[in-house]
């Protein structure tokens, strides 16, 4: 299904104005900025490593573009499938920079939320439009979650109880730094680059929504997807992942229990449901020890959220325990379930209530790291970017991401900055805390990061043919 649109590549009709105002930054060797692209240097006579030895400074031209962007961003949060003016002011940039895009993307299909909403995704094609082609993410959605951060008050959320606590205004910021580049030195590119704003990542498959609409469809296809995250339990300028799996598959439950109610009072003439409620938690953590790391084990089993009753004296008809589950693979994810569902329908039964159990229509897979091309980056990127010279290899995460839909559909790989720098306000809080803070001085490492990964891949791509996966 192709988008429902095409934005003409240089209009913004429906953008929004930035409220800081942008400080131009200073020029570079050969280097002019027009529109906030770099123009003037690429000529397409370089060859790959004589542009790669350029981008460092050329990102950090755009420190000021960077941080201007992302506090817009941070300062208006939507939260996923209604991020309309989010996408509009990225419209607004891309049309400013003169980069051709579609929008209409990421259209909700499922109907446990509202059929037929989002449609804010945003996809534009730098380069040939010829093969190869290589894909670059970055998500765009926030969190429902009342921001508490400190000494921001100049870009704090405008929007009650919506925060961008996982950084997504950071990766939009820095993939919109890396688009302007990679506009600037289109006649350079030997390939396609194919730019992806992404919406819906925290829970609404917006990845999955954009494959299912064909954006790996599309000519040219891309032969590899690429994302990053911020990661504020990692030390700013470190890079850091993982050959393999990355991140958790994840699946989201919701568990009804109907028992019998009654007065408080006479307890013998009713069934509890919150007695068998309480008795199904305690079950379900046999599954994992909570004394022991869900990494040792690698799943985990968690109840984030308990409802029953409305009075004090009275025991309710039923209660509602929502929460999820998660593994590092698929057969250990759906091994969980089949063990989740067999403690929750003995427990109720043991206790004589009813019970059903549903899931979310959209599990996330694990995120992995295609090993081959993990091995064919990891070492030259940890050393030019890395302030550590290499990257900071992690344990798999027990967090999810929907970049996975990617990751199984082409060859991909994902890689974390750190932005723990423990500078004011306060960057170490985690990611979906209330009081999380960005570290702003690692945007120009996100846009060269992006840059390196793109032509470092269309290189190998172009060297060969032979390149493949089973």
């Amino acid at each position: 299904m192709a988008p429902p649109f095409l934005i003409s590549p240089y209009s913004a009709d429906a953008a929004v104005e930035s409220t800081i105002p942008v400080t131009k930054p200073e020029k570079v060797a050969k280097v002019k900025l027009i529109n906030n692209v770099v123009e003037g240097f690429f000529d397409g006579s370089q060859t790959s490593e004589e542009l790669l030895k350029e981008i460092h400074a050329l990102a950090a031209t755009k420190y000021d573009f960077l941080v201007t962007t992302r506090r817009d961003l941070h300062r208006n949060p939507e939260l996923m499938y209604n991020e309309r003016e989010t996408s509009a002011y990225i419209q607004k940039a891309l049309a400013t920079m003169k980069i051709a895009f579609t929008t209409g993307w990421g259209v909700n299909t499922v109907p446990d939320r509202i059929p037929g909403e989002g449609g804010y995704g945003i996809v534009a094609d730098i380069g040939t439009r010829k093969d190869p082609c290589v894909l670059l993410r970055a998500d765009m959605d926030a969190l429902p979650i009342f921001e508490e951060t400190s000494n921001i008050d100049d870009f704090k959320s405008i929007n009650p109880g919506v925060m961008h606590a996982c950084g997504h205004d950071g990766h939009t910021a820095m993939l919109l730094g890396a688009a302007s580049i990679l506009k600037g030195m289109e006649r350079s590119i030997k390939g396609t680059v194919r730019i992806i704003f992404q919406p819906a990542e925290e829970g609404g498959a917006g990845a999955k929504r954009m494959i299912e609409e064909g954006v790996l469809r599309d000519f040219p296809k891309p032969k590899h997807a690429f994302a990053m995250h911020v990661n504020p339990k990692v030390p700013s300028g470190i890079v850091a992942s993982r050959p393999g799996t990355v991140k958790a598959a994840a699946e989201r439950f919701e568990i009804k229990i109907k028992g019998v109610g009654g007065h408080a009072g006479y307890p013998h003439l009713t069934v509890n449901p919150i007695m068998t409620a309480a008795s199904i938690v305690t079950n379900l953590q046999t599954l994992v020890s909570r004394n022991v790391s869900p990494l040792v084990s690698g799943r985990v089993c968690s109840v984030t959220k308990f409802s029953a009753g409305r009075a004090f004296n009275v025991i309710p008809e039923s209660a509602v325990l929502r929460g999820t589950f998660r593994a590092l693979t698929t057969d250990s994810l759906l091994d969980l379930k089949n063990n989740i569902e067999h403690i929750v329908n003995s427990t109720a039964t043991m206790h004589g209530c009813q019970v059903g159990i549903t899931y979310s229509a959209d599990w996330y897979p694990p995120t992995k790291n295609d090993e081959q091309l993990y091995e064919e980056f990891s070492k030259e990127i940890g050393a030019m970017l890395s302030k550590s010279g290499e990257v900071l290899e992690l344990d798999p995460s027990m967090g999810a991401e929907d970049f996975g839909f990617f990751a199984e559909a082409i060859p991909s790989s994902y890689f974390m900055i750190g932005s723990g720098s423990g500078i004011e306000p306060p960057t170490d809080f985690g990611l979906h805390h209330p009081c999380f803070a960005l570290d702003e001085s690692i945007l120009p490492q996100g846009v060269e990061l992006h840059l390196n990964l793109a032509l470092r891949a269309l290189h190998m791509l172009g060297e060969t043919d032979s390149y493949s996966h089973a």
